[in-house]
């Protein structure tokens, strides 16, 4: 690791740290800077899901005053997150590395059209609490959570579209509230995984120092940026250059 590609993937970092903060796609932007630093696909996935549990420290520790009052929510959410995440890491682990290769430009196709087709969040929120106004939790939420944070183990850019998009349109609550839920559900997805590749995968340290301190930093400072950030352009940047990363790893893959 050069001090090049160091300096390199802490820049990134802020950057997915952003990014998750304003789409929750911070793998959008950390997972293909670690394909640009040379390691292989599962290496890198493997490495960016360790990386990514600073993303949510970060924004968990910036979420405290909208988690106050959710304790015995997120007790019933943090099972299936926690279930749902050693799934997905399991499945990561079973799948053959070119049969991988070979699915990661379809997952970061359907993250980047996600990204294009959802409705602003504030929308969504709008919406949730209408159809909830006694912001009463439905049975399921715990099985959604456990289905979302199985994709969010396995490779998870997405999933916190998703997992946003549920809170609000399922609890009613806002959408400070329901981005915080959805920053601690996710964290806990992520930290099983990453517990999991550390003891049986290979987690590229020296290159998951940098990115992680980079997304920490990024998670922290997000929901600042977002206030003021104009972010349906942000948002359809993003979704437009994952395109481009998935037709360009497609073309590796099956060229």
């Amino acid at each position: 690791m050069t001090p090049l590609e160091f300096a390199f993937l802490v820049l990134a970092g802020v950057g997915g740290g952003l990014t998750g903060s304003i789409a929750g796609l911070a793998s959008l932007v950390s997972y293909p800077a670690l394909l640009a630093t040379g390691l292989p696909p599962v290496a890198a996935n493997v490495t960016n899901t360790v990386a990514l549990v600073l993303n949510g420290v970060g924004s968990v520790s910036a979420s405290r005053p909208e988690l106050r009052g959710q304790s015995r929510r997120l007790l019933r959410l943090s099972a299936g997150a926690v279930v749902g995440g050693a799934a997905g890491a399991a499945l990561l682990l079973l799948t053959p590395s070119e049969a991988f290769e070979r699915i990661v430009p379809w997952l970061i196709a359907g993250a980047a059209v996600a990204l294009l087709v959802q409705r602003p969040p504030r929308e969504l929120a709008a919406q949730g609490a209408a159809a909830h106004p006694t912001h009463r939790d439905p049975w399921w939420l715990p099985l959604g959570t456990f289905a979302i944070a199985i994709y969010g183990g396995y490779f998870g850019a997405a999933a916190g579209v998703m997992m946003l998009a549920m809170f609000l349109l399922s609890t009613g609550e806002g959408l400070a509230t329901g981005n915080a839920l959805r920053n601690v559900v996710l964290g806990l997805a992520n930290l099983v995984a990453s517990i999991g590749f550390v003891v049986l995968a290979p987690v590229a340290w020296s290159a998951a120092l940098p990115l992680a301190i980079g997304l920490f930093v990024g998670g922290r400072l997000g929901p600042s940026v977002v206030r003021r950030a104009p972010q349906l352009l942000l948002r359809r940047l993003i979704a437009v250059a994952g395109l481009g990363l998935a037709v360009h790893l497609a073309v590796q893959a099956y060229g």
